[in-house]
């Protein structure tokens, strides 16, 4: 799977196929059904399945107070949408002249000419072009034109909601991971540098990985149940984001017992996989019922992560 930056650097093997554009945050049932759609019309068609996405999304130089961190880091992005099968991402730098290009000027110069566009597949509420003038109804005429299948992929919804980007940032930030890992493709995954901690998890009997430089978004505040990679395998893992009051702590920490390792992670770039909150974060009247609660925390995140955890480390970790 490729991952190109620049439409220059794009090799004739990727034209002449189908397209997708969206920013894709997350890579959720949604865009899952947008790739299977994509799939579908790039084998119809003899040629590549292309993403087209945006690296920064437009929102953060459109609405600069607004930005928050993203669901997925461009290379996560990537990696998901080449495990659904695409053949290539394309994540264009976005810049002010890119953002004011009027609608059929970006189709005529982006679909049309640099990627020679057979099909597109999209959702229904896709916009494009200045000031988003175009919609999915203008994307139809201008590919009727231009002799380009669209095909429009209907909402995928979950209990009753729609799967959507915003959806899944609250559901995240109030850390509910159940349920947005139900509407993902893979689970919620934080990745970041391993930093020396102050030691006390490992003199209480449960050291930690300390992440830091973390481009995600972060989930509440609480203790949770995932799945960690490292070295070449899966582990079990409880996490816990936030402070530790027990201690008398104020600053937030994202700390994580891998369970059943032992070994130095120091200066590593740690993954891990959201499955569960267990509880919040709370504080205990003494360092003895502190370390009970964390027995029984990790015995739980053990008896959820046990049936997700793999044997290998899948390509591209």
């Amino acid at each position: 799977m490729y991952l190109i930056r620049r439409l220059d650097d794009l090799p004739d093997t990727l034209r002449h196929g189908a397209v997708t554009i969206g920013n894709f945050d997350g890579v959720h049932l949604g865009h899952g059904r947008l790739v299977e759609l994509l799939l579908d019309e790039a084998r119809r068609r003899g040629g590549p399945a292309v993403v087209f996405t945006f690296d920064p999304p437009p929102a953060n130089l459109l609405r600069p107070a607004a930005h928050s961190r993203p669901l997925t880091s461009l290379a996560r992005k990537a990696e998901l949408l080449g495990q659904l099968g695409v053949d290539a991402v394309i994540a264009y730098p976005t810049d002010p002249d890119f953002l004011h290009l009027p609608a059929k000027r970006f189709f005529d110069q982006v679909i049309v000419e640099r990627l020679a566009a057979r099909a597109m597949v999209e959702g229904p509420n896709f916009y494009f072009g200045h000031d988003r003038e175009g919609d999915v109804e203008m994307l139809g005429r201008l590919c009727g034109e231009a002799d380009i299948v669209l095909r429009v992929a209907e909402p995928i919804e979950v209990n009753g909601r729609i799967v959507s980007s915003t959806l899944l940032r609250r559901l995240v930030a109030e850390g509910r991971l159940d349920e947005a890992d139900r509407m993902l493709t893979q689970p919620y995954r934080l990745s970041g540098l391993v930093v020396r901690g102050e030691g006390r998890g490992a003199s209480l009997g449960f050291p930690t990985a300390n992440l830091e430089r973390i481009e995600t978004l972060l989930p509440a505040e609480g203790i949770y149940a995932g799945r960690a990679w490292a070295e070449g395998r899966t582990w079990p893992a409880a996490i816990s984001l936030g402070p530790n009051p027990t201690f008398d702590g104020q600053t937030a920490k994202v700390e994580v017992n891998l369970i059943g390792y032992s070994g130095d992670l120091y200066g590593a770039q740690l993954a891990v996989d959201f499955l569960a909150r267990l509880r919040d974060i709370v504080r205990f009247d003494s360092v003895e019922r502190l370390v009970g609660q964390m027995h029984r925390d990790v015995a739980a995140a053990r008896r959820l992560a046990a049936p997700t955890i793999p044997q290998e480390v899948p390509d591209g970790e």
